[in-house]
């Protein structure tokens, strides 16, 4: 609506822009084209709130053409999906293709082989060998990946609950490990959203919160509208005896705030009608009008004071007043006043503040602060959590509009602090991000939906609007940075946990599927039976569920793009070979024992390699040097390599399974292959660390 008629008017914008303080408006013709909400004086924002003051308009947009409405046509229009999810889909499709082509191949040389006899087949059939493709398929698909990832995901989302982090889909929390950048307001976010009163410099402190609230809405006998936050901190800081005295005092005449004049003047009279007239508004309008001082350092003195306040991202307010005689008063009286002092407000910090800006450095996680608050503000909250070193280091949205497109990408990563960011801006800077990494958004208001709806994990809080929280992925109970990055590293935990399954179970199952396929080809009997393949599949997993408890290296967490499934895969290729290669030295000793005591020592072998690979693949340091693996996670794998060994020796695993009950001596060389197997693979890991470390985080 552009406003033709308007006074007193202050009008609550915080849904368009986030910041809770309210905005004066004027019918005034404004000089240039306005680019930004923040700049449209004259125009009332469908969902805005009227504060104070009466208004006269014309309406110039309705639905789809208002600003709520073009906020709409962009959350509307996006759709998104996990990365994480789409790179495991393609993932798993990769894997299918190469198994399924791969046993398409040896089903085929088999055929070959038995037709032209060139190897002795033994009474291996066609069907015989078919069967055993098939378990050779099963025993390579991660088929517990579903059981382990929902695992990690349902034990994290109860832990994220516990720190007021509700999760409304289980994959928003690997999308949480994912986050690279974390875009924020500031207002309720890194500060409490409530305007308090910091400091008052006066020579007369009780006075000056006197004659403040005496020029207030406090003075009227009937508050017809609701204080603005500036009153109601002042208030909040006047001891009772102050506040008991404001019933002494009447108001007899008012010059309301407007942006052009921007000071409010009120003519008060005490019990023995004494008349006053008090000016409160913008310091440099008040020391204009104020010519009453005790020697001229004190104004010199008092102006570099309020410009370092202002500095600071302090809000200020001066106050200066005279005695008067008349019972009414204009703007041409308000001069020759005596300045009182000034009164500097502040949102505070959180307490958490800086310690969410430290966690988040240490995670390698870079916070980014878009807030519609001015550049003073917006710098002196950011420079005090440690976000910059310089208030020059914030930009503005308006600089932001002018900008090319290569620019603007540059910019949006090379600084933190954003001022004056409209909504649409906060979607082009999302967007902008999105193109090198995975962006997080905390939010509330309507003006954040389209934000919160293109961003890789969408945040809001509970207090707020209904369609911030439809579009989030996250609803934060308690709106505070630091929940966040608690459950950022929470979901590094799951993330990480999820990815030591897969390094583990193919670099495993590739290395004993090729060599199975391989072998089996060559002699005349089956290397091990399907039954024996589809237990040795079930055996290996049942330690694996317990990974997802598993604990993390603390530097682990720093790298959220290190452990990514295009990055792990090639550790997993030569691991695979590892285990290739030692399948080919334990047939090279078993191969002439006969088929049961080989395939009884194989099952055996197999097994246990895939649990000690376990304690090798879930730190890339020297294992020994790790953080203790989970209680659960030691517990299975004792159990299942209990099982493994025990199993040969009864009449079941013998009956059932068809092995034999191997002897000490063979056993004892199992275990010697199996310790050189496990050190090998530690000794491969570590040289792939060692010299492919720098090469992934670049690429990360």
């Amino acid at each position: 609506m552009r406003i033709t008629k308007a006074e007193n008017l202050l009008v609550d914008e915080e849904v368009l822009s986030g910041e809770s303080v309210p905005l004066s408006k004027t019918s005034q013709l404004l000089f240039e084209e306005q680019k930004e909400v923040f700049g449209s004086k004259n125009i009332l924002f469908a969902g805005t709130s009227v504060i104070s003051g009466e208004v006269e308009g014309v309406v110039i947009a309705i639905g789809k053409q208002t600003f709520f409405g073009e906020i709409a046509k962009l959350a509307t229009g996006i759709s998104k999906e996990s990365t994480y999810e789409k790179n495991l889909l393609r993932f798993s499709k990769i894997i299918l293709r190469i198994v399924v082509g791969t046993i398409i191949i040896v089903y085929l040389l088999n055929l070959i082989i038995t037709k032209l006899g060139i190897f002795n087949r033994g009474q291996i059939t066609d069907l015989d060998f078919l069967i055993f493709s098939i378990a050779l398929i099963v025993s390579i698909i991660p088929e517990a990946l579903p059981v382990v990832a929902t695992f990690a995901l349902s034990q994290g989302a109860i832990a994220l609950a516990r720190k007021k982090v509700v999760v409304k889909r289980l994959s928003a929390i690997e999308g949480l490990g994912s986050i690279e950048i974390l875009c924020t307001d500031k207002t309720g976010t890194l500060t409490e959203n409530k305007l308090s009163l910091e400091d008052i410099y006066s020579l007369d402190k009780n006075k000056c919160l006197l004659y403040g609230l005496l020029c207030s809405s406090y003075i009227k006998e009937k508050i017809e509208s609701l204080p603005n936050p500036f009153d109601s901190a002042i208030l909040k800081k006047a001891s009772s005896e102050i506040r008991n005295s404001l019933k002494n005092f009447n108001s007899l005449s008012e010059i309301s705030f407007d942006p052009f004049r921007l000071k409010t003047s009120m003519l008060i009279e005490d019990q023995q009608g004494k008349r006053i007239l008090i000016v409160k508004g913008a310091p440099e309008v008040i020391l204009k009008i104020s010519s009453q001082w005790k020697d001229s350092l004190a104004e010199k003195e008092i102006k570099e004071k309020i410009e370092k306040e202002g500095r600071a991202g302090k809000r200020i307010l001066a106050l200066a007043y005279k005695e008067f005689e008349k019972g009414i008063f204009t703007e041409d009286d308000e001069k020759d006043l005596k300045f009182l002092g000034y009164f500097s407000f502040a949102d505070p910090l959180k307490k958490t503040a800086k310690s969410a800006i430290t966690l988040a450095g240490s995670l390698g996680l870079r916070i980014k602060i878009l807030t519609g608050d001015s550049l003073e503000v917006a710098g002196a909250i950011a420079k005090e959590i440690g976000l910059i070193k310089d208030q020059n280091e914030v930009i503005l949205g308006n600089t932001l509009e002018i900008l090319s497109e290569e620019n603007f990408e540059k910019i949006c990563d090379d600084y933190s602090v954003f001022a004056r960011i409209s909504p649409v801006m906060k979607f082009k800077i999302l967007t902008a991000l999105q193109k090198k990494y995975e962006v997080g958004f905390l939010g509330e208001g309507v003006n954040d939906a389209p934000a919160l709806k293109v961003a890789n994990v969408a945040i809001a809080v509970k207090e707020g609007a209904e369609i911030s929280r439809e579009v989030s992925d996250i609803i934060l109970l308690k709106k505070d940075l630091r929940a966040i990055i608690d459950g950022i590293q929470e979901g590094r935990n799951i993330f990480y946990n999820i990815q030591k399954y897969i390094k583990n179970t193919l670099a495993s199952n590739f290395g004993n599927f090729y060599s199975i396929a391989a072998i089996a080809l060559v002699i005349p009997f089956l290397p091990m039976l399907p039954v024996q393949i589809l237990l040795v599949n079930l055996l290996s997993d049942f330690p694996l569920i317990a990974i997802a408890t598993d604990k993390i290296d603390i530097e682990e967490l720093k790298r959220s793009k290190l452990y990514q499934l295009h990055q792990i895969i090639f550790l997993i290729v030569l691991l695979a070979i590892v285990s290739t290669a030692f399948d080919f030295i334990f047939f090279a000793i078993f191969y002439k024992s006969g088929d049961r005591l080989l395939q009884t020592l194989w099952f055996i072998e197999s097994i246990l390699t895939e649990i000690a690979l376990i304690f090798s693949v879930r730190t890339h340091h020297f294992f020994l040097k790790a953080r203790r693996p989970s209680s659960p996670l030691i517990l299975f794998s004792i159990l299942a390599a209990a099982i493994t060994i025990l199993l040969p020796f009864t009449n079941f695993g013998r009956e059932f399974f068809h092995f034999v009950s191997p002897p000490a001596s063979a056993l004892f060389i199992v275990a010697s292959v199996l310790i050189s197997y496990f050190f090998a693979s530690e000794i491969v890991k570590l040289v792939y660390f060692r010299y492919w470390k720098l090469k992934l985080e670049r690429a990360s």
